[in-house]
């Protein structure tokens, strides 16, 4: 079995693949202070209870953009599972072409969208990531990485609102009962959801001008499914997107 692991700076993805089916998946929080015994410890029993042996995984690939954590699930992998990792950087082959000033500075969960992006859903594409940050890559419709845009993520920008605003208060965000908030809560949540709604309908509508391409939109992040369900620039809703990247390319690596 292969364990896939996206590490993000706010939640790390992983999940579990046999053959070609993905078995099961979850959601962890991102804790930097945290060491490899711990998340080791958390995989193994995250298995356990999903009645997967921890025996049995004897592949793992990984992408983060955390460089700490690289080294400590490189660690857990050898430790836990008695594997070595395969993880996306250079030199791991992807089957997707970098047009970027600088490839390297391109993220590793970026290109692993792109790659499922284009593997699923062809071109010309923009991902949508809902992340830490907003971001938004373009695939052209031979398969290459054309760059993308980075904006700041709504839970970021939810924060930054409740932390610098000594009145405001920190709320979960949702859809409110109105666009015109009758309170400071609904007030908020209409600022950010719509705000949001309005950052990709612009941002789409301007590549696609710019491109002179009418773009399919994919919307990948825990996120996703709530702003798409407000704007129709968004075709499909993949929120384990970044999941069937990794094991694609752990496909592409096999034989390396």
């Amino acid at each position: 079995m292969l364990l896939v692991l996206d590490i993000g700076n706010t939640s790390t993805v992983a999940g579990v693949y046999k053959g070609e089916k993905l078995l099961n998946y979850w959601w962890l929080a991102t804790v930097r202070e945290r060491s490899s015994d711990e998340y080791g410890i958390l995989i193994r029993e995250l298995l356990t209870t999903s009645t997967i042996d921890p025996k049995d995984i004897d592949a793992m690939i990984i992408s983060s953009v955390v460089p700490p954590l690289t080294g400590a699930f490189h660690r857990t992998a050898r430790k836990y599972f008695n594997v070595e990792p395969l993880v996306v950087g250079p030199g791991v082959k992807t089957g997707i072409a970098i047009k970027f000033d600088y490839p390297r500075e391109v993220g590793a969960d970026r290109i692993v969208n792109a790659v499922a992006g284009y593997h699923n859903y062809g071109g010309p594409l923009i991902i949508v990531d809902f992340g830490t940050a907003t971001t938004f890559c373009v695939i052209s419709e031979r398969g290459e990485y054309l760059g993308g845009i980075i904006a700041p993520g709504i839970n970021v920008s939810t924060e930054a609102l409740y932390s610098g605003a000594s009145k405001l208060p920190r709320v979960e965000l949702e859809k409110p009962p109105t666009v015109v908030g009758k309170n400071t809560v609904a007030s908020m949540q209409a600022g950010i959801l719509y705000g949001f709604v309005g950052l990709v309908k612009e941002i789409v509508e301007r590549i696609n001008k710019e491109r002179k391409t009418k773009h399919k939109v994919i919307a990948t992040g825990e996120m996703a499914e709530l702003i798409a369900g407000e704007t129709s620039v968004i075709d499909i809703v993949d929120p384990l997107l970044t999941l069937k990247g990794l094991k694609i390319i752990y496909n592409k690596n096999l034989n390396n």
